[in-house]
Parts: C-alpha cells; sequence; structure tokens
C-alpha cells in the first residue's frame, strides 16, 4: 500500500488533466456507470464543525474510494486550516488497500474548483466582463485559479465580509495574473460580474433575485451540507437552466434544495452537470439567459482525482526505475 503525503502529491498535479477528469467522471455519473451512496456526514457543537464521508466506484472502473473530509471554522484562531482529510483508494476486483492519500484536505478543494471550471465551460456567457468570487477562504482561491482554464477573462471583483482577508486575497502571489478588485458590496458584484462564484458557508442566503441581471451565470458550491445556504429560492424563479451535480443529492442539500422544498422547482427542472456535458444544447443556449450550478460535491469527483493521482505516482516509480 502507498501512502502519500501532500507534499508527494502536489508535484503529480497538472490543472487541466484534472478538469479532464471531472468532466469525465460528471459524464459517467449522469449515465448511470457509477455506484454512490448518501454522503456520511458528522455535526459537532464544541467546537462547531463537520465531517462529511463520502465513497463509491465506477462500474467500469477498476477502484473504490473512500474520502473522509472535515471542516471546523474556529481552526484559524489556532493556526490550522479549517479544512482537513484524507483519501482512500482500494482495489475494486479484491478490496485490497492500495494507496492512502494523506491530502490535508487539498484533493478537495482542488476537485470542487475544477468541477466549478467544467461548469463555466459549458454554462457561462461566451463574453464575460468580469469575474465575481463570493468568500475569501481556500475555495474561493482555488476557484479562481482553475477557471483560468475557462475563460479569457482576467478582471475579477472579491466580496468578503473581512477586509483583512479580502486585501490578503487580492494580493496572493498565485493569483497575480488576475486584475483583482474588492467589492464594495455584493450590489456592487452583481452590477458588475456575470460569471459568479460563490464559496461561503453562509447558512443565510446572500444572493437574491432581483440582484442578478440577465446572462448571469452563478456557480454556488459553499452549500455542501444540510444548514448551509447562499442563494435565495427567489432565485431560482427567475433561472432559465438549472444545473446540478447530482439531482438525488441537491433535493436534499444545497441550494437547490431550499427552491425544491418550497416549490419553486421540480425534479424536472434539475438537469445534471453530467448531462450538459454530454448534450451541451441542455445548458447555456443565449447569452442573455441566467443559468445556475449548485454543486454540492460528489463521491465520482473523489474517485476520479484519487485515480488520477495514483496512477501518476505509479507510472512516475514505473519511469524512474
Amino acid at each position: 500500500m502507498k501512502i502519500l503525503s501532500r507534499q508527494q502529491i502536489e508535484p503529480l498535479i497538472a490543472f487541466s488533466e484534472i478538469v479532464a477528469a471531472i468532466e469525465q467522471g460528471f459524464m459517467a455519473y449522469s449515465k448511470g456507470e457509477c455506484v454512490i451512496p448518501p454522503v456520511a456526514s458528522l455535526h459537532f457543537e464544541s467546537p462547531p464543525g463537520e465531517c462529511h464521508i463520502k465513497y463509491g466506484y465506477s462500474k467500469n472502473g477498476k477502484y473504490y474510494v473512500v474520502k473522509i473530509a472535515s471542516g471546523f471554522k474556529g481552526n484559524f484562531k489556532l493556526g490550522l486550516p479549517t479544512g482537513n482529510g484524507l483519501m482512500l483508494l482500494f482495489d475494486k476486483h479484491t478490496g485490497k488497500s492500495l494507496a492512502i492519500l494523506l491530502d490535508e484536505g487539498y484533493l478537495t478543494e482542488l476537485r470542487t474548483a475544477a468541477a466549478g471550471c467544467v461548469a463555466a465551460k459549458y454554462l457561462a456567457p461566451k463574453n464575460i466582463s468580469c469575474v465575481g468570487i463570493v468568500g475569501t477562504g481556500a475555495q474561493a482561491f482555488y476557484q479562481l485559479q482553475l477557471l483560468s482554464h475557462a475563460t479569457q477573462c482576467r478582471k475579477v471583483m472579491v466580496w468578503g465580509r473581512n477586509d483583512a482577508k479580502v486585501n490578503k486575497f487580492i494580493q496572493h502571489p498565485a493569483l497575480s495574473d488576475w486584475n483583482i478588485s474588492p467589492a464594495a458590496s455584493l450590489d456592487t458584484l452583481t452590477l458588475n460580474c456575470n460569471l459568479i462564484v460563490t464559496t461561503t458557508s453562509s447558512t443565510e442566503p446572500l444572493l437574491f433575485a432581483d440582484q442578478i441581471r440577465p446572462g448571469t451565470h452563478i456557480t454556488a458550491v459553499g452549500a455542501d451540507d444540510s444548514g448551509k445556504q447562499e442563494l435565495d429560492p427567489s432565485l431560482f424563479s427567475i433561472t432559465d437552466r438549472i444545473i446540478v451535480d447530482s439531482r438525488s443529492q441537491c433535493e436534499k442539500i444545497g441550494d437547490t434544495s431550499y427552491a425544491f422544498k418550497k416549490g419553486i422547482l421540480n425534479h424536472d427542472r434539475m438537469i445534471e452537470l453530467g448531462q450538459v456535458i454530454s448534450q451541451p444544447s441542455l445548458g447555456r443556449t443565449s447569452e442573455e439567459q441566467i443559468t445556475i450550478a449548485d454543486l454540492t460535491g460528489v463521491a465520482i469527483q473523489d474517485l476520479q482525482i484519487a485515480t488520477f493521482i495514483y496512477e501518476k505516482f505509479q507510472n512516475n516509480n514505473h519511469l524512474s526505475k
């Protein structure tokens, strides 16, 4: 069994290859080629935190994956990252443990950002005037990094509750290719941006229907568990295309679930991202449409990125012998 640290994993990463792997995974999932049980979650009160366990396999693949990811908001006071975790990869035919990827949550951040990139590739308007990033944490950073593979636009507005974190985000050396400015308010951001990514752990809506201009695409990734919410249900009543990573999962958690439970949308209006990749006409068909991608995180993403890392590590070792 291989045990890989984050330091061993990072050099194996190629963003464009990760995006392609995630794209293939979404298609396989929506074609019914994967077995993905419901997410298992733990919630903690003192201190507040959460742990998600996601697992599954592809019927046509060699492996199955078990991913454990945690999030503890108060960690920054201890000088620790908010998120952490690891991935376990097994041989699907024998159950043999093949690898422990001690990625410290890095691969979860990356596969989520890759999903955002895929969503933008298929759903964002062709002419993006400005990218809006809601949030200033690790996921905001990775979403913007990977969006360079989906758009030529380099103008960005970022909004966050903490000015110091906004400034730190703007000044991050890895984002120097982007022309980033702070948004004084979410109204300012929505007025100027037609590709918006929400990345917070908010428990109440941040964006509302009356803020969104025609032709806007929103990718929402923050509401990955019950109790989290970034988009007001009113948004779904004005949206032309509602795209989800998993229809069954997004009826239970995520921003879409609030609109679903209120009867604002039904099962048939939810289109899976994998369906759009296979048939792009199911997505955006005009520059004036408003589109939403609600990404709650599906284990096929974990399987794809864990498989990529393991096989690349094995191939590199083989070539070096």
